[in-house]
C-alpha cells in the first residue's frame, strides 16, 4: 500500500460521513488534540490505536492499551491487519483506513429518475391521496351532505399520505442520505390511486357481468398492489438493489395471500373473503340477463332433494323432528 492515506469515518449504513488525508506514518487515532486523526467519541480513549506499517507492507492497527479496545466484526482485537475493506469499531465510532492506490468499483448506473423528485411529485402524490379519500366518502355517503365528513376524509388522506410517506422518507434519509420526501408521496399517491381504482373497477364490472371473483378474491389485488408500491419505495432508497426487491415483494406478496386465503377457509369454509357479492348499484349498468322470481324458485325447489338426502330424509318425508 501507498500513501497519503485517508482515514474514513462511516454511518451506520456504510456511507462515509467525514474523509481525512494522512501523508505518513504511523497514524495516531484518538480523542485528544495530539492525534492525526481526532474522534469526538467520548467512548474513545485520548490516545486509542496506531496505525503502522509492517516489513511486508500491511497496514496494523494496534490498540494503546484502552478500555474498549478495538472492535471488528463484533470481537475485540488487541491487532488486527487493515485491508480497504477492513471496519473497525473505536469506541463508537466506525472507520476504515485506505491508501490512495486503493481500488474503487466502477460507477452505477443513475435511475433515480431527478424529474419525478420535489415539490411537484409530492404535491401530486396529496392531490391523489386527497381525491381517493373524498371518493370514498362520496361513495359510502348515505347520508344528507355534510361539509365537515368530507372535509374529515379529506384530512385523513393527506395525514395517512404524510404519515406514510413521512416513514419512508426518514428510512430514505437514514440509508441512502437523502429523504427524496416527494418521491414517496407520489408512491403513495398512485397506490391509494390503483387499489380505488381497482376496488370501483372491480365492483362495476362484477356487478354488470354477474363475475363475483372481482369482488371475492379483490383483497388479493390489493396485496399485489400493496407489495408493488413497497418495490417502488425501496427503489426509490437503493435503485441498484431493483431485482432483490422484486423477488422479496414478490414472496412476500404470495406469503400474504396464502395468509389470507388460509383465514377465509378457517373462518368460512370458503376460499373467497365473502360469500355472496355484496355490490348494489343502478340496474342500468348490468349487462347480463336479470334471473326472474320464477327461476329463482326453481333452483330452490331443486335444491330441497340434495339437502334432504344430506340430512338423511328422503324428498318425500314430513319436517318432523324426532
Amino acid at each position: 500500500m501507498n500513501g497519503p492515506w485517508f482515514v474514513e469515518l462511516l454511518a451506520r449504513n456504510g456511507d462515509v460521513l467525514h474523509r481525512q488525508c494522512v501523508d505518513r506514518l504511523p497514524i495516531r487515532i484518538g480523542r485528544g488534540y495530539d492525534n492525526d486523526v481526532i474522534l469526538d467519541d467520548d467512548y474513545a480513549a485520548a490516545a486509542h490505536a496506531v496505525v503502522e506499517q509492517d516489513a511486508a507492507g500491511r497496514l496494523l492497527l494496534h490498540d494503546l492499551g484502552t478500555r474498549n479496545g478495538i472492535v471488528i466484526r463484533g470481537k475485540r482485537r488487541q491487532d488486527a491487519e487493515l485491508t480497504g475493506d477492513t471496519v473497525v469499531r473505536i469506541g463508537h465510532t466506525a472507520l476504515r483506513v485506505r491508501a490512495a492506490d486503493c481500488p474503487v468499483v466502477p460507477e452505477l448506473v443513475d435511475r433515480t429518475f431527478h424529474g419525478w423528485e420535489g415539490v411537484l411529485p409530492g404535491a401530486a402524490g396529496l392531490l391523489l391521496a386527497g381525491g381517493v379519500a373524498l371518493l370514498a366518502r362520496w361513495l359510502g355517503d348515505t347520508e344528507y351532505f355534510a361539509l365537515v365528513r368530507y372535509a374529515e376524509a379529506l384530512a385523513g388522506g393527506l395525514a395517512a399520505a404524510l404519515l406514510w410517506g413521512g416513514i419512508w422518507a426518514c428510512a430514505n434519509r437514514l440509508f441512502a442520505r437523502h429523504a427524496r420526501l416527494g418521491r414517496h408521496l407520489f408512491v403513495f399517491g398512485c397506490g391509494a390511486a390503483a387499489l380505488a381504482g381497482y376496488a370501483l373497477l372491480g365492483s362495476t364490472l362484477g356487478y354488470a357481468f354477474s363475475a363475483e371473483g372481482f369482488t371475492h378474491y379483490a383483497s388479493h389485488v390489493a396485496t399485489v398492489l400493496i407489495a408493488g408500491m413497497i418495490y417502488f419505495h425501496l427503489c426509490t432508497i437503493r435503485p441498484r438493489n431493483r431485482l432483490r426487491y422484486r423477488w422479496v415483494c414478490a414472496g412476500c406478496a404470495v406469503l400474504c395471500s396464502g395468509l389470507i386465503l388460509a383465514g377465509n377457509v378457517q373462518r368460512t369454509g370458503r376460499l373467497s373473503d365473502e360469500l355472496y357479492m355484496s355490490v348494489l348499484m343502478p340496474p342500468a349498468i348490468r349487462v347480463s340477463p336479470d334471473h326472474g322470481v320464477d327461476e329463482f324458485m326453481r333452483d330452490v325447489e331443486a335444491m330441497k332433494g340434495p339437502l334432504d338426502r344430506s340430512r338423511g330424509r328422503k324428498p318425500g318425508d314430513d319436517d318432523i323432528d324426532d
